[in-house]
């Protein structure tokens, strides 16, 4: 694929994770491959850390190391042999934007996890962002936003083979214990779910399986995934984060969500773009279908994560996540 091809291709996940798309166009029109994607991309990181340095004040450095988050997560989404470190440089931006715009924010991490905790400490509802195959807590940086504006406290996080800790460790089919560990860390009696691609299997299977989730959303979920008919650049993807081809084909046998999804008790929302077409994946609305108090929205327009469709779906899945969590309208 072509640089032009692979900015192209890219275009609404990056503008949906919320880097500007006038700069996105500048960075990404001065690439001659592939290959310059991951450099280019943590070198405007690294311009928003030096702002950073030389703001004006403490809120103008923390949204500019908002802004570097954002980058060097980007950075990570071509192949390149320094991903791991723009992962890490991700992280830390996240950290020193949050500790310097939100002194109550807590890192919370655990065996298989690591995250931030935002919000009210008597919060009437906590919120817990699942990322996906190659995203990670820096990319829904809006989403948070959105449900901190309805008074929630949220917890993004990176899980196995995810974000910061995609360089030690794989993903797991049981992410399930990975979320009842969260909630244990959390110290809440309940939680939200909402997943983020890959992360709506995990979501979707979490809810099934531990009591203590109370309302779930998956946005672009795949409800079951079949590996011989998956393209082989997400092949490639799933092997890293996996440990392997063989680990990949073994993890990919176990997203299925035809047994579990009539197991899900608490409210779901589904979302799904329906230009969102992916050989080997099924998406989402059969899972819809089959959970108990299941319900389904589907963007005509939207694509894959609906970057390009925010205010079709944003705003009422942060309304039914408030809704099922309070009790109360958002």
């Amino acid at each position: 694929m072509s640089a032009p091809e692979f900015a192209a291709a890219q275009w609404t996940r990056a503008t949906g994770a919320g880097v500007d798309p006038h700069e996105y166009r500048r960075v990404t029109d001065a690439l001659t491959s592939v290959a310059d994607w991951g450099p280019s991309f943590r070198r405007t990181g690294h311009g928003y850390l030096q702002r950073a340095e030389n703001a004006g004040s403490s809120l103008s450095a923390g949204e500019y190391l908002l802004t570097a988050a954002r980058w060097f997560h980007l950075a990570t989404l071509a192949p390149y042999a320094d991903a791991s470190r723009a992962a890490v440089e991700a992280d830390h931006a996240l950290s020193r934007a949050l500790t310097v715009l939100e002194p109550g924010a807590r890192r919370v991490s655990g065996e298989g996890f690591t995250g931030w905790l935002r919000g009210p400490s008597d919060a009437p509802g906590t919120v817990v962002v699942v990322p996906g195959l190659d995203s990670a807590k820096e990319e829904f940086l809006d989403l948070v936003s959105a449900l901190l504006a309805r008074g929630l406290a949220v917890f993004a996080m990176d899980g196995p083979g995810q974000g910061v800790l995609a360089a030690t460790t794989t993903f797991v089919p049981d992410y399930e214990r990975v979320v009842g560990r969260v909630i244990d860390a959390l110290g809440v009696a309940r939680i939200g779910l909402v997943g983020m691609s890959l992360g709506g299997y995990f979501a979707a299977r979490a809810a099934a399986l531990e009591p203590r989730v109370a309302a779930v959303a998956t946005v672009s979920g795949p409800f079951r995934l079949a590996w011989e008919e998956l393209p082989p650049p997400v092949r490639e993807i799933m092997a890293q984060r996996a440990g392997g081809a063989d680990a990949a084909r073994e993890f990919v046998r176990h997203v299925d969500l035809a047994a579990l999804a009539p197991r899900i008790a608490a409210p779901l929302l589904v979302v799904d773009g329906e230009q969102d077409v992916i050989p080997g994946v099924t998406n989402g609305e059969l899972l819809a279908r089959l959970a108990p108090h299941g319900s389904y929205l589907s963007v005509p327009h939207g694509d894959h994560l609906l970057g390009n469709a925010r205010p079709d779906w944003l705003p009422h899945l942060s309304d039914h996540l408030t809704h099922a969590l309070t009790g109360t309208p958002a």
